[in-house]
């Protein structure tokens, strides 16, 4: 894998990332007179349940929706220049224009407020801190209308090296608790964005689902002994009617308890804390099942009439840096539609109690995903 960094006109990094031995030279310039970003967002504490609540009110003049002619991530062509300077790419990550983190000591807020973190602690009720740590888009591909599934394992396996690539270096900063990589897909998940694409956010915090994670891993360590993650995965193996797919290496299956109406989890078979802690056998066998899944879920909702575009999550769960340990690397998979012409809301139960509904039973959707691609 070749790796080129260079630098936005306004002072943002980019990567581009590039197969084999003839990558060839990344040298375009970006030429678009673009201010140097300023962007300052703030994390509070939610005294009542302790998650952390980030306050970015900068992104609200992001881009939204704009016709294909003018995507910001497509290569740069013909006369139009995009965030991506050269004419063609494989993959490539930059950082988020419209960051929902990415504020510093300092940092001066639309209203004119000043977050300089001193006070971080000081009042119970009242903690805000400066919302540090990083935000990264993640094009897939240079082709505008393709979609995650149409790509080949070799592209799948280069995003893989970026993702693990992106996890090693901001794991490191001193701000980041968290990587999380992860992929919305379709404008009923309200992506603002068609071209195909993922993010990074590099958060101060570990995420309160991750959080919970951790908080019952270790309710099942003390009264078994045993990793939470480690049990899980083999009972699901063992029983077998939840299982979607599995090889060597990885197990795909519908959760016991799922939450979504089609959602499938997928873990390497040997419990490791991030994508870095993957052996080159998991890597090479990870492109093979991934891409499997996704056109499962595609053909779900297909017809001769239309092609199936399942609009999705895709998101990586990964160990924090601080009290991970019992944590297992997996990726959870998971779509908001229900049926063909019917979508899953979060009603007011979900939403207002995060009390989930699923009304498919998850031994129905593992047995509709299995022969989904029959």
């Amino acid at each position: 894998m070749a790796r080129t960094v260079t630098k936005l006109a306004d002072g943002r990094e980019l990567i581009y990332f590039d197969a084999g031995p003839d990558a060839p030279p990344r040298t375009a310039v970006d030429r678009r007179p673009l201010d140097r970003a300023a962007p300052a967002s703030e994390v509070r504490l939610d005294p009542a349940t302790g998650a952390w609540v980030t306050i970015a009110a900068h992104r609200q003049a992001r881009t939204y929706h704009p016709p294909a002619d003018e995507c910001p991530l497509c290569p740069s062509r013909d006369g139009r220049l995009s965030e991506i300077p050269d004419a063609d790419y494989q993959v490539v990550v930059f950082e988020n224009r419209f960051p929902s983190l990415a504020a510093s000591p300092g940092a001066v807020h639309p209203d004119g407020r000043v977050t300089d973190g001193g006070a971080a602690g000081a009042d119970p009720l009242r903690d805000a801190r400066p919302g540090g740590g990083r935000c990264e888009v993640v094009c897939f591909t240079a082709d505008h209308d393709v979609s995650f599934a149409d790509l080949d394992e070799d592209r799948v396996r280069l995003v893989l090296d970026a993702w693990t690539d992106r996890t090693a270096e901001l794991s490191a900063l001193p701000e980041v608790e968290q990587v999380y990589c992860f992929e919305n897909r379709g404008a009923e998940i309200g992506v603002t964005l068609a071209h195909p694409h993922g993010q990074i956010y590099a958060l101060p915090f570990t995420a309160p689902r991750t959080a919970r994670m951790i908080e019952q891993a270790g309710r099942h360590r003390e009264a078994t002994g045993r990793n939470l993650f480690e049990d899980l995965l083999a009972a699901e193996r063992a029983d077998g009617e939840r299982v979607v797919a599995a090889g060597e290496h990885w197990t795909a299956f519908v959760p016991f308890a799922a939450r979504w109406p089609y959602e499938v989890h997928l873990y390497p078979n040997r419990r490791v804390a991030d994508l870095t802690g993957l052996t080159e056998d998991e890597r090479a066998e990870f492109p093979v099942r991934y891409l499997d899944l996704l056109r499962r879920f595609d053909a779900l909702f297909a017809t001769p009439q239309a092609p199936g575009r399942t609009p999705y999550i895709s998101a990586w769960h990964q160990a924090p840096g601080r009290d991970g340990d019992e944590l297992a690397l997996h990726l959870e998979l998971f779509t908001i539609r229900r049926a063909a012409d019917k979508l899953k809301y979060l009603a007011g139960v979900e939403s207002g109690m995060d009390a989930f509904v699923n009304d498919i039973a998850p031994e129905t959707a593992a047995r509709r995903l299995r022969e989904a691609l029959a």
